[in-house]
């Protein structure tokens, strides 16, 4: 996250009008301090904070002076103002996170004023670094005093699948801040169909609510028009659940239910639903090209799915100093691999709910970078039955698994390791090569038709080497005699017709500034975007402007989405009742490595055969294996992200 120095001296300014002096304070920023942490040391809510702060809705840094009510201290909102007009054009430069709300409410306009002025608000909505014209060109000097009570209709939103805080929130012109305190109920979570409060306070209980609601809300449902035509009657079928029938019919569990409110005392044998009427086959494709829905799932009894994973018990019953739990606590390790089994074990159990009974056996595989049992596991035949292995975690060790099952063409999936070393015909590596990575994103750049400049560091002679070897419609920029960006000779790379993607080769904060500095200064003639072929930590630093890297639309390539669709919402909801905390990085990618794995291994056809011809998404991870030329198979799944105008990534491929 990235902030903004800066020192709000108007706050200090208003504090004998806006309280009296027993009812405020003044906070100094620590290092790595948040808004959130400071509303709860100071028992109020981030919301209050904002309201004295309006800039710090842009960011906070070290030593900024904030202004603190008390706890119980009410910050007058309603104002009456006495204005001495200043004959002279008002303008304001639109920082990230700023809302039209929260601009009509500090100069006292209203929203068809401001669109008035902004004609280009209508086309382009709220922009970071839009100058805006205030109407009427006046400054108020505001005088305050208590307005008489008025009574407000209250304004609901009836929450919608896909819907996310931001997006409700930008509907109506507030920030997530607001809508959480108008609404305590979803500061954790926003359930689908939630009654929000918009405008106005929440009626008591017991009175009848008038939900005002867009015409696109009135549908019982929301079900993508591409695949349903209209509803049928479906009869349910023996063993089948309600994820189930979610899952075949391609809507959320919640739609389901709404379509048939029958369904909210349990699912039933026999029961009649009313279904979407699907106009493609059973085992359709996603819209997405490559990306495989699969719906024909077969019970695959025969078929064994083995977890080699490195609990390491012997070292646990070992250690006489530490009790196991304090060994838990200390062991990061043995934290990576309980947390990567806990996703593994939520899969297994969702696979069953869709009817699939894979036989599902645990081994621990004992192991460190240099050691482990798995010659002993398959000397003793413990994987003389086994289809598919998941693990070991080191890279050796998946090898030597790989190298031992061979004869018997079992597959062995490296879920974790991003070393690679000697190939197997039967091994799959699930994590994508840092190779494989860069190459998508230059493929991406090219099938765009892009004029790829790179800007490389003198000191990253492998990069120039790179480029000129591999990737050699790249245009490298000039550098100066001190190794700087010859500014001139960058901008005479450019071309007018094209996207100009500029590639960063360098940790140089200087470097960087005067590369995106350059970029901004032509963004008016060249169409330009900064692209990063790997994690580049100076662009971390706040020496690195956040809002500049949202301008240029930074993009990178990622062997993970942020996902925030329902489906996302349900494992992380289903894992945090289940574990009591939110799922970690590698809890996820147990659950999309295993619940993978188990959809191939349901198919009518071999697991090879799955990975040869379809590719498939889950929560974060996307597998797409292609086979490479020294045996085996690789994970080519990669995400192109990029940094959207909203602030929010987006995935570009």
């Amino acid at each position: 996250m990235h902030y903004y120095s800066k020192i709000w001296f108007c706050g200090l300014f208003f504090i004998g009008s806006l309280f009296a002096q027993d009812k405020a304070t003044t906070h100094k920023v620590a290092k790595g301090e948040t808004i959130a942490q400071i509303a709860q040391k100071y028992k109020v809510s981030p919301y209050d904070i904002y309201q004295l702060n309006p800039d710090a809705q842009a960011g906070i840094s070290q030593n900024t002076l904030l202004l603190i009510p008390k706890a119980g201290a009410k910050v007058q909102s309603k104002t009456v103002t006495s204005s001495s007009v200043v004959s002279k054009k008002v303008t304001h430069e639109v920082v990230p996170k700023e809302t039209l709300f929260g601009i009509q409410k500090k100069y006292n306009v209203t929203e068809a004023a401001l669109f008035k002025a902004n004609p280009f608000l209508e086309k382009d909505g709220l922009q970071i670094g839009q100058t805006l014209v205030i109407p009427n060109g006046v400054v108020t000097k505001t005088t305050t005093a208590t307005a008489a009570p008025k009574t407000v209709t209250p304004v609901f939103h009836l929450v919608q699948p896909q819907e996310t805080k931001f997006s409700i929130a930008k509907k109506y012109n507030i920030t997530i801040d607001e809508l959480e305190k108008r609404n305590p109920e979803v500061v954790a979570n926003l359930p689908v169909g939630f009654n929000l409060i918009i405008i106005g306070n929440r009626p008591k209980e017991g009175k009848e609510i008038q939900v005002t609601t867009d015409k696109k809300d009135l549908s019982p449902t929301v079900v993508p028009k591409a695949i349903v035509s209209d509803f049928q009657n479906y009869t349910v079928k023996p063993k089948e659940t309600l994820y189930s029938l979610a899952k075949t019919s391609g809507l959320s569990q919640e739609e389901l239910i709404r379509l048939n409110p029958d369904l909210k005392t349990g699912v039933q044998e026999g029961m009649v639903l009313k279904m979407p009427h699907m106009l493609d086959k059973s085992d359709r494709q996603e819209q997405k090209k490559g990306i495989t829905v699969f719906r024909k799932l077969q019970a695959a009894d025969s078929k064994q799915l083995v977890l080699l994973l490195p609990f390491n018990t012997a070292k646990i019953s070992n250690d006489t100093v530490n009790s196991t739990i304090e060994r838990i606590k200390k062991d990061k390790f043995l934290n990576m691999t309980l947390d990567f089994f806990s996703g593994a074990l939520m899969a297994i159990d969702s696979a069953k709910q869709l009817g699939i009974q894979v036989d599902v056996k645990v081994y621990d595989s004992q192991e460190t970078k240099n050691s482990s049992r798995i010659a002993e596991i398959i000397k003793n035949h413990q994987l003389a039955s086994a289809s598919v292995v998941i693990g070991p975690f080191y890279q050796n060790n998946v090898e030597k698994t790989a190298e031992g099952l061979q004869e018997t063409n079992v597959a062995v999936i490296s879920p974790l390791s991003k070393e690679f070393g000697k190939s197997y015909p039967n091994l799959y590596q699930s994590i994508v090569a840092a190779e494989v990575m860069k190459n998508t994103i230059f493929e991406y750049m090219k099938s765009k038709g892009g004029n790829m400049i790179a800007v490389v560091d003198k000191k990253k002679e492998s990069s120039r080497m790179y480029f000129n070897q591999y990737q050699k419609e790249v245009q490298l920029a000039p550098l100066t005699s001190t190794g700087g960006v010859n500014v001139e000779g960058f901008k005479s790379l450019l071309q007018a017709d094209k996207t100009n993607y500029v590639i960063l080769e360098t940790g140089s904060t200087t470097m960087i500034k005067a590369t995106i500095s350059t970029m901004l200064s032509v963004m008016k003639t060249y169409k330009v975007q900064l692209v990063i072929l790997e994690p580049n930590p100076t662009l971390d630093t706040d020496e690195i402007l956040f809002s500049n890297l949202v301008k240029l639309k930074l993009m990178y390539p990622s062997v993970s989405r942020e996902n925030s669709s329902e489906e996302a919402r349900v494992f992380e909801q289903k894992y945090r009742k289940e574990n009591n905390v939110y799922p970690s990085s590698f809890a996820t990618r147990g659950f999309d490595v295993t619940f993978d794995t188990l959809l191939r291994m349901a198919q009518d056809k071999t697991f090879q055969e799955t990975i040869e011809s379809d590719a498939t998404e889950q929560v974060e991870n996307r597998f797409d294996y292609s086979q490479n030329t020294e045996g085996g198979y690789l994970n080519k799944g990669v995400y192109i992200l990029y940094y959207d105008a909203d602030m929010t990534i987006k995935q570009a491929n």
